[in-house]
C-alpha cells in the first residue's frame, strides 16, 4: 500500500505513544501500519513500515499487526486456511473467512499485530470498493451486537460496544462490535465459532483503498481471533504461518497446534517484553563467518521482533554495516546497479542468471542463531528482492532502522518456512520447507489441498489455484457446465504508469503466450495495485462458439498459475491473484433465433409493401383506361339531375 512519507523521528514517537496509549486502552488503539518503500520494487508491506529519509534506504518500527493435522500432543482440531497475495508484489497477504448464517466471504490480511478482526458494514458510507460485497448483519440470522457494558468503549446511545484502531500512517478503523459465526473453509477441522468482530463504519487511508476486505487480527489481545478460539478450548494456544518463495506467492496458515517437524528450530519469546512477537537472536553468519557483534546489538528498545505484517528486515545501524561489509566481501565480483527507485539508495547486483533456483550459486548463506545455538540458514530468497526494472538483478532486502535499536524481521526473512507461534510454550518455531507443498512434507496423508473452498457468486464459480494430494497442480473446475467466461486478476510488479503505455502489448502477448485469439482477451480493468499493477482480464469463447472447452480453460489457469508464460522483461514479475469461470449462458428459442425472425419480418414488409404498390399502379392504370373515351363513341344516357 502507497503512502505518503513521514519524517522518521515524528514516526518513531508517534509509534512510542501509541504504544503507551494501547497498554492503557487495549480497546481503542492498534499498533500502527507502516508504510511501504516505492513503487519500484516490492511494496513494504501489509500494514507498512515508517518510510526512510529521501535518500536513505527503507526505514521501520514495528508494525503491531497460516494447515496442518492437530498437535499430537492435543486434542484441540485445528483450521487449515490458505493463503492467497504476495507479500512483495501485493504488500500483505490474505485468507478467507466467511461470517454470519449464511456465511458472507471476505478477504482479510492476515496480521499479527492486530488484536481485533474488521469487515466493512453494510450501513458504512465512508468505506473503500473492496473485494467482496460488505457484511450484511440484517442477512444473517445469527448475528447479535455486542451491547454496551463497563469493560468496553460504548457508542454515543451507550447502547453498543465500539472499537477504533488508529495507524502511525494516519489510516483508521472504527465501527461496532458484533458477535456472529465464523467459518474457516472446507479446509478446517473446525467447525464455525461465534466470534466478536468489527463492522466498520468508517475507513480511511490505506484501509480505504486496499483490494482487501479488512484484517483478520492474530495478535495478542482479548479480541483476536486466535484468544478468542483458545478462550473457547477450541483450538490449543498456536497457530502458524508459510509463506511462498520468491517465485511462487500464496502460502498457507493454521490455527490451532500442529506436529511440529522433528528438525523445527526454535527460539524463546517473551511474552512479558512487549505486544510483539519476539525471538531471542544472538548472532548473525555471512557464508559461515561470525559478524563481530555483541549480542546485545540485537537486544535494544524491543529486542528482534518477527512480524508477519512487514516486508523486509531492519537491523540497527551498527549490525546493519556489519552485514553490509560482510555481503559486499563476498559478492566483490558482481556488478553493482542501481535500485529501480531513485529515492532510495538499494544495494543490487546484476547477475548472469535470473533462475531464483540458482541463486544460491553466486550469493553466500546467511545464518540466524537464537540461544542454544539453535541457528536458522537463510537462502538467498530470504534476503534478497527481485530488481523490477533490470532482469537478473537483486537487491538486499535487509536495511538500517535508521537510529532505532529494535530489530524487526519481516515476511522475506521467512519465506519458504513455516513459521509456528507456540504461545502456549512461549516459543517460535522456524522449519524451511516448500511452503506450496506443506501438506505432503508433513506427512499427512489424505490431506486436502491447502485451498479455500470455491468462490461461488451468483452462478461464477472462483477459485485460486490448488495443489493436489500428490503435489500436482490442480484446478477445481465445474464439469457440469460449459464454461462461457473466464475471469482473470493478474498483479505486475511494473508501475501503474508505465504499464498503462503497454497495456495493448501486454494482452496481445498474453493472447500469444495463451495459444488464444488475441480478439478472446479483453481488458476489464487496470488500476494501481500497491507498488504494482493489477490487470483485470476476461477469456471469451472463439469465434462463433458459446463455450470454452475443459482443457482449454485449464491450460489458460495453469500457463499462468504456474507462471509459465514468458512475457518480456519491462512487465516485471506477474502473479495471478485469483480466477473465476462463468457458465455459458443458456439462451433461450427467442435469443437463439431473433435475428432469423426479424430478417423474415423485415422480408415480409417489404415484399408486401412491393406487392401492394404494384397492384395499387395496376389498379390506377385501369382506372385511367376506362374513363377514357375516343371522339364519336357512343355515351349511354346519363339521368339529368331535376333543377
Amino acid at each position: 500500500m502507497e503512502l505518503a512519507p513521514v519524517n522518521i523521528a515524528v514516526g518513531t514517537f508517534g509509534f512510542f505513544l501509541i504504544f503507551v496509549l494501547s497498554q492503557s486502552n487495549p480497546s481503542t488503539l492498534s499498533s500502527p501500519l507502516l508504510p511501504p518503500p516505492y513503487h519500484g520494487a516490492p511494496s513494504a508491506v501489509i500494514l507498512p513500515l515508517y518510510p526512510s529519509p529521501k535518500n536513505s534506504s527503507r526505514t521501520s518500527s514495528i508494525s503491531p499487526r497460516h494447515l496442518l493435522r492437530s498437535d499430537s500432543h492435543s486434542s484441540h482440531p485445528n483450521a487449515r486456511m490458505r493463503l492467497d497475495d504476495d507479500l512483495v508484489l501485493n504488500g500483505y497477504y490474505t485468507a478467507l473467512l466467511w461470517i454470519g448464517t449464511p456465511p458472507q466471504q471476505f478477504a482479510l490480511i492476515v496480521d499479527t499485530g492486530s488484536t481485533v478482526t474488521y469487515v466493512p458494514c453494510a450501513t458504512c458510507e465512508l468505506c473503500g470498493r473492496h473485494q467482496d460485497p460488505k457484511f450484511q448483519p440484517d442477512l444473517s440470522s445469527t448475528y447479535q451486537p455486542v451491547k454496551c457494558t463497563l469493560d468496553c468503549n460504548c457508542d454515543a446511545d451507550r447502547e453498543q460496544c465500539i472499537y477504533e484502531r488508529q495507524y502511525a500512517e494516519m489510516s483508521s478503523s472504527s465501527g461496532v462490535l458484533g458477535e456472529d459465526f465464523m467459518s474457516f473453509g472446507n479446509q478446517s477441522e473446525l467447525v464455525p465459532q461465534r466470534a466478536v468482530f468489527g463492522c466498520e463504519n468508517e475507513e480511511t487511508g490505506d484501509l480505504y483503498s486496499q483490494h482487501a476486505d479488512g484484517i483478520m487480527g492474530l495478535g495478542r489481545g482479548d479480541l483476536s481471533v486466535v484468544d478468542q478460539l483458545v478462550e473457547k478450548g477450541v483450538i490449543s494456544d498456536s497457530f502458524s504461518l508459510c509463506y511462498g518463495g520468491m517465485d511462487i506467492g500464496g502460502g498457507a496458515m493454521v490455527l490451532g497446534g500442529i506436529s511440529a517437524p522433528s528438525d523445527m528450530v526454535f527460539s524463546y519469546s517473551d511474552p512479558v517484553r512487549s505486544p510483539y512477537y519476539n525471538i531471542d537472536l544472538k548472532e548473525i553468519h555471512v557464508a559461515g563467518k561470525q559478524l563481530q557483534l555483541n549480542p546485545s546489538v540485537f537486544d535494544g528498545k524491543y529486542g528482534t521482533v518477527l512480524d508477519s505484517g512487514t516486508t523486509y528486515a531492519y537491523l540497527p545501524e551498527v549490525a546493519f554495516l556489519a552485514f553490509k561489509e560482510a555481503i559486499f566481501k563476498e559478492l566483490n565480483s558482481l556488478k553493482q546497479v542501481r535500485g529501480p527507485d531513485p529515492n532510495y539508495n538499494d544495494i543490487c547486483f546484476s547477475t548472469a542468471s535470473s533462475d531464483v533456483s540458482e541463486l544460491s550459486k553466486t550469493f553466500p548463506t546467511v545464518e540466524m542463531v537464537f540461544g542454544h545455538q539453535q541457528k536458522l540458514s537463510l537462502s538467498p530468497e530470504n534476503y534478497l528482492f527481485q530488481h523490477s526494472k533490470i532482469h537478473g538483478a537483486y537487491c538486499l532486502g535487509i536495511f538500517q532502522n535508521e537510529k532505532d535499536p529494535t530489530t524487526l524481521l519481516g515476511g522475506i526473512i521467512v519465506r519458504n518456512t513455516l513459521v509456528t507461534y507456540d504461545r502456549e510454550h512461549s516459543k517460535i518455531g522456524f522449519w524451511k520447507t516448500n511452503c506450496s507443498e506443506l501438506w505432503e512434507r508433513l506427512h499427512m496423508p489424505g490431506a486436502p489441498s491447502p485451498s479455500p473452498s470455491s468462490r461461488g457468486k451468483g452462478n461464477s464459480i472462483e477459485s485460486p489455484t490448488t495443489l493436489a494430494p500428490g503435489g500436482s497442480p490442480h484446478y477445481d473446475l465445474p464439469e457440469e457446465t460449459q464454461i462461457g467466461k473466464i475471469k482473470l486478476d493478474v498483479s505486475f510488479s511494473t508501475n501503474y504508469s508505465y504499464l498503462k503505455l503497454q497495456i495493448n502489448k501486454l494482452t496481445e502477448v498474453i493472447a500469444k503466450e495463451l495459444d488464444v485469439n488475441a480478439s478472446q482477451v479483453n481488458l476489464l480493468n487496470f488500476t494501481s495495485e500497491g507498488t504494482g499493477s493489477l490487470v483485470r482480464l476476461t477469456i471469451t469463447p472463439p469465434g462463433s462458439s458459446t463455450y470454452i472447452s475443459h482443457e482449454s480453460a485449464t491450460n489458460i489457469i495453469s500457463r499462468l498459475a504456474e507462471h509459465r508464460l514468458r512475457l518480456p522483461d519491462t512487465f516485471g514479475n506477474y502473479q495471478l491473484v485469483q480466477w473465476k469461470v462463468e457458465p455459458s449462458v443458456k439462451r433461450t428459442w427467442w435469443q437463439r433465433n431473433y435475428m432469423a425472425v426479424v430478417v423474415a419480418v423485415i422480408i415480409i414488409i417489404v415484399v408486401g409493401l412491393s406487392v401492394y404498390g404494384v397492384w395499387g399502379m395496376w389498379g390506377r392504370r385501369e382506372q385511367t383506361l376506362n374513363t377514357y373515351k375516343p371522339v364519336g363513341a357512343v355515351v349511354p344516357e346519363q339521368e339529368l339531375q331535376p333543377l
